[in-house]
């Protein structure tokens, strides 16, 4: 063997640790993980001028100022982090562009103190997305032009998966692997969400499969990046009292999951059954959706609880704006004719008001703020 030849092999075992995926975290080094951060506060976000993922994102529509603004009032809030959906075709559109974005994203919310959770995919809303100008929201229709991601020709399609997500996922997640500016990232929302109550009748029958299917691939590839932040795709039906009753999607989402994370728009007794029924896993648990005020899904007492628990608390809605969120899910059956006196989310209007007043001293109450 020549010396040429040597090197080579020297440096080839040098790197193929990097190459090797790193495995699921241990429940030692998710506690640890858990106990280096501070309590995760904060909302899922969306700026108040995007309707849906791509109009957040896309550079025709991506609205730094409003995004400035509407993170200071977040951090007014005493919040830590927030919760940010991205979206396949965004990647395809303009990768280095969307990084680019990203990044000053990032460099906003950190500047006002927080940290992001990024969601790379979600199988919620319209199965049918498309880049470019989106159209108007549905007047008080709740988030009418929220989009999934993939959408429905490319999740039906398992052979082309790795030739148009994996590059996504794995561009994605090595850029920011490092990036102590993000929290966690999610895989997928909500998986094997078929959206019965609005677009049920356009998802293939066999979606909670197939999503099972990418949710596995998308764990892989996004270990395969060695990212130092942890993965987790949230729980969202039931309180997952007996393991012998999880779906196939549970089993994959709670066993892959580096730390535990949940969904719950119940109120306090409900939530209370979801949090000491997922504690079995002994890792730390993020409820990364709640709040829903006529269903009893309330800031108090539910926030206060989860501090108490040192659960992680995100929110569903921010500002009201152009998601149309302050609808509740029903109104796919009957658009709203007028703003709702109680809303279903959101915590300020657009000119920084609050829904309620008393909600908001509450929050700041329990962040300390």
């Amino acid at each position: 063997m020549n010396r040429r030849h040597f090197a080579l092999i020297v440096i080839l075992s040098l790197l193929a640790p990097l190459a090797r995926a790193r495995e699921k975290w241990t429940p030692e080094q998710a506690q640890t993980w858990g106990k280096q951060m501070p309590w995760l506060v904060g909302s899922n976000f969306s700026p108040s001028t995007a309707s849906n993922e791509l109009e957040m994102w896309q550079a025709d529509t991506f609205d730094l100022p409003t995004i400035d603004r509407e993170l200071g009032w977040a951090e007014g809030l005493g919040f830590t982090s927030v919760r940010v959906f991205l979206h396949d075709l965004l990647w395809k559109q303009d990768s280095k562009g969307f990084l680019d974005r990203m990044d000053q994203f990032l460099a906003v919310a950190d500047k006002h103190h927080l940290g992001v959770d990024f969601v790379l995919f979600d199988s919620c809303w319209d199965p049918h997305p498309v880049l470019g100008k989106q159209k108007d929201p549905r007047p008080g229709l709740h988030n009418s032009r929220w989009v999934q991601s993939p959408g429905v020709d490319l999740l039906t399609q398992p052979g082309v998966w790795e030739a148009d997500l994996k590059p996504y996922v794995v561009g994605v997640v090595s850029r920011f692997k490092d990036d102590k500016r993000v929290h966690f990232w999610e895989p997928i929302n909500e998986p094997d969400n078929t959206n019965g109550s609005s677009y049920g009748a356009q998802e293939p029958k066999d979606k909670p499969e197939l999503a099972r299917q990418l949710l596995l691939k998308v764990y892989a590839w996004a270990r395969e990046a060695n990212p130092a932040q942890p993965l987790t795709s949230g729980v969202w039906k039931g309180n997952w009292g007996d393991p012998a009753k999880l779906s196939p999607m549970e089993q994959v989402q709670l066993n892959e999951s580096d730390v535990i994370s949940f969904h719950s728009y119940a109120k306090l007794p409900e939530m209370k059954l979801c949090v000491e029924h997922l504690r079995r896993y002994n890792r730390p648990i993020l409820c990364t959706e709640y709040m829903a005020r006529p269903n009893g899904s309330t800031f108090d007492p539910i926030l206060g609880y989860l501090k108490e628990q040192h659960v992680a608390a995100y929110n569903w809605g921010f500002v009201a704006g152009r998601t149309n969120t302050i609808y509740a899910w029903d109104t796919w059956k009957k658009p709203a004719a007028t703003e709702p006196k109680l809303w279903f989310h959101d915590i300020f209007r657009r000119d920084g008001t609050a829904f309620d007043r008393k909600e908001v001293e509450y929050i700041r109450k329990v962040t300390g703020k």
